[in-house]
């Protein structure tokens, strides 16, 4: 790898109090022995390889992204510092116009900070737009895994046809990550996760039927040291790693990154003390910054982190990420499906009031041939009673009635030209029409769901026939369902998004391949979800029974 220059170097003088990085500098320029001496020294106190937990990138533009790494000689040390030194370490990235490395476009020194994890953080920009890039790290004779970047197309452009993948749900315990690897090796231009990246359980407390085949390390997740040691457990995963390094990452939590089902200050439990919980909300933001690509606008303070926020893919797809745990109301009438009537309260709200209003405001601005809504739970009803009561999900936009209903009112109203929402959280893929008013089946749709089961939670699931599922016959805009792990894969054009539904018959064995599940395809200003392509149904995979309503209600409370 090519060295620093002495001027260059020397900056990490000036910043080793910082808690970021310092700005993007010029290309490299000739090695200069004394560069590489003073990396030596730098490295010094470091007796085995840093990079131990891979390399990421995340939140794109026309001009740049964010680079990650985090330093930890032995990840899952008890104490959260990764057995790394108390002390802040100069690291040195460069980024290239080529796979192998060797045209350097970019390059700086960032430093890794004690205070912060010893992560990384590097807002990378002024480079040309539309553009595919690589970068690395490197701490005196120790260099990271290389990793895959790219620009977004320029503002006024539409650019390529975009490959897009999202995901959510991966536990540790409960399966192999192979569909992270299967999506790796998709080569996807841009990643979503959303939601429920790690687990917050101690070992044996959320089991599966026959066993989990892996264990976390260390207690329930309550503690700063705990949850560092639990975001480094799940990044020493291999093909965590590879899907990290392969395309850039855009995040946002659900509650399991911090505490499952929780909702602004309430714990899960608020009936048994817990006047902890705000410290804990604190430590697992900090975690989660510390862990993720995120731009420093991110960055937590206290108890509260800037999470929801706009990213433009020129003129094809703007991506409207969403934070539906830290602003809202509590779940009403307790957790799991419920015939509730503080569901339909107006002034209950899942996102809050200023999160709502801009995003609203985001509908009436927005040229996007594509607005992509990248939030955690169900949007669209999905009610399991065939009578005349409705019982829903408190969990799911369903217990936030009122506010669907304005934002989907928001959308029609601005007349944004294609309403997309992408959806994790329930361990299935879904697929469904979304509509203003959900009990008149004949009135038109206005908008189209996609949701991504799970990478392993609730282990290996099974096939069956989605037709069969008994919620598809309550409700008739539910248009597919399977209960397999695996990913979302989507190709966004000018005129069509269509969505593969990818799925890996097992979990608790590694290495299992992805195949297509069923095609969806949403046709340029056409509402709705439409499928053109059903896999034939895998007997060999499928349950003993068909499920039943009571089924889907276990399968979506079982958690502790």
């Amino acid at each position: 790898m090519p060295h620093l220059d002495r001027r260059s170097f020397l900056v990490t003088g000036l910043a080793a109090g910082a808690i970021a990085t310092i700005p993007a500098s010029a290309a490299l320029a000739d090695p200069d022995p004394a560069a590489e001496t003073a990396q030596s020294l730098a490295s010094r106190g470091l007796r085995s390889d840093p990079f131990t937990l891979g390399v990421a990138s995340g939140d794109p533009d026309h001009s740049g992204f964010v680079l990650w790494t985090r330093l930890a000689t032995q990840p899952l040390a008890e104490d959260g510092m990764g057995g790394m030194p108390a002390r802040p370490f100069p690291v040195l990235w460069q980024v290239y116009s080529d796979e192998r490395c060797r045209r350097v476009v970019r390059s700086g020194v960032a430093v890794a900070a004690p205070e912060w994890g010893h992560s990384v953080h590097v807002e990378v920009d002024a480079l040309p737009s539309g553009r595919e890039y690589w970068y690395r790290f490197r701490v005196g004779p120790y260099l990271s895994p290389v990793g895959r970047a790219l620009t977004a197309p320029h503002l006024l452009s539409y650019g390529s046809p975009l490959s897009m993948a999202f995901v959510s749900c991966a536990q540790y315990e409960h399966g192999y990550f192979t569909s992270y690897r299967r999506l790796a090796e998709d080569h996807p231009d841009l990643i979503l996760h959303l939601g429920d990246y790690q687990y917050e359980y101690t070992k044996n407390t959320y089991t599966i039927p026959g066993g989990n085949v892996r264990d976390h390390e260390g207690p329930e997740t309550e503690t700063l040291a705990d949850y560092r040691q639990r975001h480094a457990q799940y990044k020493t995963d291999l093909d965590l790693q590879a899907a990290h390094a392969a395309a850039p990452w855009l995040v946002v939590f659900d509650d399991h990154e911090v505490d499952n089902n929780w909702a602004d200050e309430v714990p899960e439990k608020p009936e048994v003390p817990q006047p902890n919980f705000l410290a804990r909300r604190e430590a697992a933001f900090r975690a989660y910054y510390e862990n993720m690509p995120l731009r420093r606008t991110s960055v937590p303070r206290g108890i509260d982190m800037q999470l929801y926020r706009r990213v433009r893919w020129g003129r094809m797809a703007t991506f409207h990420m969403l934070d539906t745990r830290q602003y809202r109301d509590d779940q009403g009438c307790g957790d799991g499906y419920r015939d509730c009537p503080a569901a339909v309260d107006p002034a209950r709200s899942i996102t809050g009031a200023a999160q709502e209003r801009w995003l609203l405001d985001g509908f009436r601005h927005s040229r996007a041939q594509w607005d992509i809504i990248g939030q955690q739970v169900f949007f669209a009803q999905r009610d399991n009673n065939a009578g005349p009561a409705k019982v829903t999900s408190m969990d799911a936009w369903d217990g936030y009635v009122a506010s669907r209903q304005r934002i989907t009112q928001g959308w029609v109203d601005a007349k944004v030209r294609n309403p997309v929402v992408l959806t994790g959280d329930v361990h299935a893929h879904w697929a469904s029409d979304l509509k203003l008013d959900y009990d008149d089946p004949t009135g038109p749709s206005v908008g189209s769901e996609l949701v991504a089961t799970s990478i392993t939670t609730g282990g290996d699931g099974a096939d069956s026939d989605p037709a069969t599922h008994p919620y598809l016959a309550i409700n008739p805009h539910l248009k597919f369902y399977n209960n397999q792990r695996g990913y979302v894969l989507t190709k966004i054009e000018r005129d069509l998004m269509s969505a593969d539904f990818k799925v890996v018959p097992h979990v608790q064995v590694a290495g299992d391949p992805a195949y297509t599940r069923a095609t969806f395809v949403i046709e340029d200003q056409v509402p709705g979800v439409q499928q053109t392509y059903l896999r034939p149904l895998d007997t060999t995979l499928m349950r003993t029974r068909p499920m039943t309503v009571e089924d889907t209600v276990t399968w979506e409370t079982e958690r502790p």
